[in-house]
Order: structure tokens, then sequence, then C-alpha cells
């Protein structure tokens, strides 16, 4: 019915024949008003992304802004004068490990360098960090883990240390401060192999005097052989003339 009305309208007005006319689509238009399925990837980040607010806490339960200062004990501050007269005193304070050594061999070792003038110390860990981490020698905290010792000496007795922990093995250096120098294991070895100061005073006293003493001789070299000149031009101008002797002169008036 409607291509028969088509039909009728356009032979009346002149359009154009049916052929064209019923190429027209009759079709309802395509829906897009429904949502697409989200992709699984895309909901598992809406997910993890997804806005979470806080629990709201009751009055007078939020924390305390005021930090609680730890009040050290007195026993602490005690142990901390006394690790503080101790590093003011000492020359060398070496930090050795003990790895399990019983009473005796510990006795045995104290003993031996009691004979060099070295004294064994035992101080906690907490005490030596809380001293260490507002002094100079900060560097040195992390030598105290475990079961330390300290070794101290008013001298820079190197080698009399390094000689008797060679008898302990289970007693293993970690490192010391000598004359207010950190050194490591390897740096207190090559510490102990350095001369003395004794022995390098005198080299130095040597050096300087072989030094001044032949300068001396090299600017008095050339003022004696000016003199030793002038006095020899002088004795030379100055002799008189050789006379002839008496038994030659009548030696000749005979022959003539």
């Amino acid at each position: 019915m409607a291509a028969t009305l088509c039909g009728t309208l356009l032979a009346k007005s002149g359009w154009l024949p049916l052929t064209q006319c019923g190429r027209v689509r009759h079709m309802s238009k395509s829906v897009t008003r429904h949502k697409r399925p989200m992709h699984i990837i895309k909901q598992k980040l809406m997910a993890v992304t997804e806005y979470i607010p806080p629990k709201r806490l009751a009055a007078g339960a939020y924390p305390s802004q005021n930090k609680k200062v730890e009040v050290e004990s007195g026993l602490v501050l005690i142990l901390k004068k006394e690790v503080k007269k101790v590093f003011q005193d000492c020359k060398m304070i070496a930090v050795v490990q003990n790895n399990a050594s019983n009473s005796e061999d510990m006795l045995t070792l104290r003993h031996r360098l009691h004979k060099h003038s070295l004294t064994v110390k035992f101080f906690p860990n907490q005490v030596m960090r809380s001293f260490l981490k507002d002094s100079e020698f900060c560097n040195m905290a992390p030598l105290f883990i475990g079961s330390t010792v300290l070794i101290v000496s008013t001298q820079g007795k190197v080698k009399e240390m390094l000689s008797t922990l060679r008898g302990s093995p289970q007693m293993v250096l970690l490192g010391a401060c000598v004359d207010g120098t950190l050194l490591s294991a390897q740096g207190v070895q090559h510490y102990s192999k350095l001369p003395s100061v004794s022995v390098v005073q005198g080299e130095l006293v040597s050096g300087l005097t072989l030094l001044s003493s032949r300068t001396a001789s090299l600017l008095q070299h050339h003022p004696a052989r000016l003199s030793a000149l002038l006095q020899q031009y002088v004795s030379q101008q100055g002799a008189p003339a050789a006379e002839p002797r008496p038994q030659e002169s009548e030696g000749v008036a005979a022959q003539s």
C-alpha cells in the first residue's frame, strides 16, 4: 500500500520513478543507550584504586602528639662517663670480637696483654652506641655488634697487641682508633709495620744535620781557597833573592 501511494504521488508531481523510491530503508535505529561491559583488567584496576574513606575514631582515640623521651638509667650514665674517659686518656682503642672464648682463655689473654701495659675493657653495646652516636668517633658504632671487647692503652702499642692476639684465634680484631685516627683491621696491620716515632725523628735529625754540614762546607770552600792563594802570592812576593854561597864564590875565583 505504501508503494502504491508513493507511485501515485510521484506520478502526479513529476518526481523520480518508483524504482528509486524503493531503495529507502525502513529499519529501526541502533540502540546505543546500553552500557558496554568493562574489560576485566580495567575492573581490577578500578577495584584496586577505589577510594576507601578512613573509619572515624571515637573522641579521644587519636594518638598523642607528644613524643616520649627515653630517660637513661643511672648505671648507663655512669658507664658512658667511663667510656668518655677511656677515649680521652687512651691513644689506642681496639675493638675485638669474642668468639665463644671461655673464662680461662680470657684470663690468660688479659695476663699476656697486661705485660705490655694493655688493658681489656667490657662495655655493653647499647652503652657504646649511645655514646658514639653523638661523638666524633660515630663511625665506630657498626663495629659493636655481638660480643665485643675493648683493648686500650695509653700508648700506641699496636705491634704488641697483634703479637698477643695471634695466640688467641677466637679473638678477631675488627678495627681500632689509634692517635685519633680510625683504622680497619688491615689498616692496623699496615700501621704496625711503620717505624717508631723516635726512629723517624733520629732519621730526620741526621738528614738535616748532614745537609747543614754540607751547606757549611760548600760555603767555606771558596773563601778558604782564596785565602790560601793569597797567602801563597804574598810569600812569593816578599821572599828575598837567593845569594851565592861563599865556597862556590871561592871556587869560581880559583878557576879564573
